[in-house]
């Protein structure tokens, strides 16, 4: 099965579930249960906004300066965040990617990270995303392919909803119990972790998101009975998106859209990210769970969204 030429996605169904996957940046455009989304949406064929869905790698969120050393050697990266001096999201966000394999539940395409300004590393990265009468699940894994030692993060700009309902009525549950602090000026990791427990970043029970600003990341996740840490948005009867992660996706960058802040999701203003990360902020740097890939070494982990009630 082929995507349309002007909508470069790729269509997936099972059951009630229904998705669509861009070729760009291997975005996930849209998650559907019984014609109710799960996820924030874009016009196919245009530019994601606010890097809705997007595959952020091979670092997740920021790299101080655009600077890093690994193995003793400094490397300097291209500024792609000029206003905080730093290099964001890495390089697989705004790229094609290859499609290796579509079906009509799952859809599986890669990308070669290869060479670039201050990343002397060669990576080839595969996602596939497929539907099951369990919802979605994202596989994700990441090769290195060159002759040498690679650093490596992982993220997904995952934006969930509840069907139409405002993001002030719904609630938030977050399987998180640390967080790391950032400068709210670069949005840079200050200090070490600290424990939610009694401040206003504790949402290990709901809590409404009426006027909650957050851009922060979540570690710490409590497993399941299964070993997958869960994610909840509730609306007010009860009906409820889910993201899930298993344990190789450790941490979660949770973010609110807000027109207040000047960055309003299109036509739904207020909007939630909750996105699924190997690593914290800065990783590059504080090499806080960075994954180190020797040739010909590869790294995978999981994540997914269902919706329950």
């Amino acid at each position: 099965m082929a995507p349309t030429a002007e909508a470069q996605t790729y269509s997936l169904t099972s059951g009630k579930y229904r998705a669509d996957v861009a070729a760009v940046g291997a975005g996930l455009r849209v998650l559907e249960y019984d014609g109710s989304p799960l996820t924030e949406t874009w016009e196919a064929g245009t530019k994601p906004p606010l890097s809705a869905g997007l595959v952020l790698a091979p670092w997740p969120n920021r790299t101080a300066d655009g600077t890093f050393t690994f193995e003793g050697v400094e490397h300097r990266l291209e500024i792609t965040e000029p206003a905080r001096n730093n290099a964001s999201h890495g390089f697989v966000r705004r790229v094609e990617w290859t499609l290796d394999e579509h079906t009509e539940s799952r859809v599986e395409q890669s990308v070669d990270i290869g060479t670039h300004e201050g990343w002397p590393f060669s990576l080839r990265l595969t996602v596939a995303h497929e539907l099951s009468d369990d919802g979605l699940t994202v596989t994700a894994s990441a090769t290195n392919t060159g002759e040498s030692a690679a650093p490596y993060g992982m993220g997904f700009h995952t934006y969930v909803r509840v069907g139409d309902v405002p993001l002030d009525e719904c609630t938030l549950e977050l399987s998180a119990g640390t967080r790391l602090p950032l400068d709210p000026v670069r949005n840079l990791p200050v200090g070490l972790s600290v424990p939610t427990a009694d401040t206003e970043y504790d949402f290990r029970q709901p809590r409404n998101l009426e006027g909650v600003q957050l851009d922060t990341p979540f570690s710490a996740a409590v497993p399941d009975v299964d070993g997958r840490a869960k994610h909840t948005l509730r609306g007010p009867d009860g009906t409820a998106t889910v993201l899930w992660t298993d344990s190789n996706f450790g941490w979660v960058q949770v973010f609110t859209a807000d027109p207040a802040n000047d960055q309003a999701y299109p036509d739904r203003g207020r909007a939630l990210a909750i996105e699924p990360m190997t690593c914290p902020p800065d990783a590059l740097n504080s090499e806080i769970d960075l994954v180190v890939l020797e040739p010909g070494q590869t790294w995978s982990g999981t994540w997914g969204m269902r919706y329950e009630k």
